[in-house]
């Protein structure tokens, strides 16, 4: 089933708790500037570093076998849980400091006094917004050539299966460690290169979670291989196998509307030319062969008007009501960096 922005109000509140968002995501010029216009923004203050209210936070640390990379995963636990407490539902997301930016008191006040689930955010050990260079080679199962804007060719990504083990084999059990999780309401949600992984991770291991939530990803990835055999592969042999899909799209994004763009610089049109892999349309094309698939629940959702960058905040706000019964927010601004 898929359900357009304009119907998304009258959805059921049970259609309405499904989850994966899924839309073109606007990547990166290079690795080193992926999927945003400022790479060095500072996380700054968030919830993580105020007094516990409605949440506690905890968090935890891993490193990658050589040790060359690190990833800071913060918990969010409800205050009033405890280990005997019912199994809460828990939402895994990605881009884990950029996430922590968009979230409040008053969101964590309305989430625990609604499902109360515990909040997972799987970030980088340091003080960036975005680490493009990391979440360039985690996100992505596909390699990815392309010349940069002095026409070198380079090569990118690839790393999504190692990370998706990472979080299956570490982050899990330490999350489940330290909260009493509900196995079978584990949610992921991603935007842009975070979104493609979602939809990578429902290709190769649909029992991983049962909601999937991607934002925008990034179908041009790779000269558009997430559309293809991985893609076909999976409709061909899911088998039945049951998964709530959701998939998120700014309206500025489906109509390929990129705003004003200087052609004369070759960042620029090194980076239109990058993604044009993929149709502006090809994530709700997407959602719809989904909807086919013995065994998925699919709802589309547009944001009217928005474009990659406030997908982030939107969609993310956007999940947490579908998911978790909370006011919709989406539609807030989000804050000045």
């Amino acid at each position: 089933m898929i359900v357009s922005s304009s119907l998304i109000s009258s959805v059921s509140p049970w259609l309405r708790t499904l989850g994966v968002a899924t839309a073109i995501g606007m990547a990166a010029l290079s690795p080193a500037s992926a999927q945003q216009r400022n790479p060095e923004q500072k996380v700054g203050e968030t919830v993580l570093d105020q007094p516990a209210q409605s949440y506690r936070f905890e968090h935890f640390v891993l490193d990658s076998p050589d040790h060359a990379r690190r990833w800071r995963v913060n918990v969010g636990v409800p205050a009033k849980a405890s280990a005997s407490a019912t199994p809460a539902p828990v939402l895994y997301m990605l881009d884990g400091n950029a996430a922590a930016m968009v979230l409040d008191q008053a969101m964590l006040a309305d989430l625990a006094a609604h499902a109360a689930p515990v909040l997972v955010f799987i970030g980088y050990d340091n003080d960036l917004r975005i680490d493009s260079a990391a979440r360039t080679r985690d996100y992505t199962a596909w390699i990815d050539t392309a010349d940069d804007e002095n026409g070198t060719s380079q090569s990118s990504g690839g790393g999504a299966y190692a990370f998706l083990d990472l979080i299956e084999r570490r982050i899990k059990p330490e999350v489940q460690r330290r909260a009493s999780i509900d196995l079978q309401q584990q949610s992921l949600w991603g935007h842009s290169l975070g979104g493609l992984f979602v939809v990578s991770t429902l290709y190769t291991r649909p029992a991983a979670f049962q909601h999937y939530v991607s934002a925008s990803p990034s179908l041009w990835w790779s000269q558009g291989a997430p559309l293809g055999d991985m893609e076909r592969q999976f409709i061909a042999n899911t088998q039945g196998q049951p998964a709530q899909v959701t998939v998120m799209l700014g309206g500025d994004e489906r109509t390929g509307n990129r705003g004003v763009r200087d052609m004369t610089n070759p960042r620029v049109v090194a980076h239109l030319r990058r993604i044009g892999g993929a149709t502006p349309d090809a994530a709700q094309q997407l959602a719809t062969r989904l909807a086919k698939v013995p065994g998925l629940t699919v709802q589309y959702r547009e944001f009217p008007g928005l474009g990659h960058g406030p997908m982030l905040p939107a969609s993310l706000k956007a999940t947490l009501s579908q998911l978790y019964g909370i006011a919709d927010r989406s539609g807030t601004p989000a804050p000045a960096p």
